[in-house]
């Protein structure tokens, strides 16, 4: 049958698929507008799994805090190229993947992917799609939730990296600008635990080992090491976990002091911090 140019533009409105996809998807399916939306479905499908190795370095980081403060989701959509990651639908995708977290409060990646959309079809499936028309791989690299007397977010003005931060102890006091200045802290900083009791025992003792053999590289007598690497340890607390950086607006008081100083034993529960690079 006749494929008209009317039929291509309902397909395309319809699915968001290029014009010549459309036509050539109609053609195939003899016009029949289901069978033609199946197979843009399943061209989706294979450049995903054509694609399904590539890198993606680019994308969207995003945030959101429910009304009270005490949850906030932070997803990460990923694409290969920047361009794409500049295309309203792509952007579109983004915002939907934060909605259905925050609406599902979806308690893994896995569940968040399958999670229905208001055509009954799974986020994923959605996501698929917009490969086949965009012609990249995208993907839903980070999902992560926080909850907590309070919840702040950040996102740096990339668009590539986002913070979540949950502080307790807060007195009831209005906690937006200390939380906004440790999330900021965790972006530029990226701590890697809240405090030293959150460091893995491998990590503590790799850098006690390195620690060792600086000193013994630097001839210091063999009973000296332990004590030496002790004090590089607590060296890499300081530099490495949250409470015990340096404020960097203002070095003369750790991050803990500043929470401190701010309501008496106001400290963070826990962070998360994704970069897409």
């Amino acid at each position: 049958m006749a494929i008209t140019a009317q039929d291509v533009n309902k397909l395309r409105q319809e699915t968001g698929a290029g014009m010549m996809d459309c036509k050539k998807a109609l053609t195939e399916a003899n016009g029949d507008f289901e069978a033609a939306k199946d197979i843009l479905r399943k061209q989706g499908q294979k450049i995903a799994s054509k694609r399904a190795e590539n890198a993606t370095s680019e994308g969207l980081v995003l945030t959101e805090v429910n009304a009270d403060g005490s949850n906030g989701k932070l997803i990460a959509l990923a694409c290969e190229t920047e361009p794409v990651s500049k295309v309203a639908d792509f952007q579109e995708l983004a915002r939907t993947v934060l909605a259905t977290a925050v609406s599902t409060n979806a308690a893994s990646k896995e569940e968040l992917l399958a999670a229905p959309q208001a055509d009954g079809r799974s986020l994923q499936d959605h996501i698929t799609d917009l490969m086949g028309k965009i012609g990249e791989k995208i993907d839903v690299v980070a999902y992560e939730s926080v909850s907590a007397e309070k919840v702040v977010a950040y996102n740096h003005s990339t668009g590539k990296l986002g913070v979540l931060v949950g502080l307790k102890n807060t007195g009831g006091a209005s906690v937006e600008e200390v939380g906004k200045d440790v999330a900021m802290q965790i972006a530029a900083m990226n701590p890697i635990a809240v405090d030293k009791e959150g460091v893995d025992a491998a990590t503590v003792e790799r850098e006690i080992e390195v620690g060792k053999e600086q000193a013994r590289a630097e001839g210091k007598p063999e009973q000296m090491l332990e004590k030496i690497a002790q004090g590089k340890l607590n060296k890499f607390y300081k530099d490495n976990t949250l409470l015990n950086q340096d404020f960097v607006k203002d070095p003369s008081v750790s991050v803990a002091k500043l929470l401190d100083n701010t309501n008496k034993g106001m400290t963070v529960t826990e962070f998360k911090r994704v970069a897409i690079a």
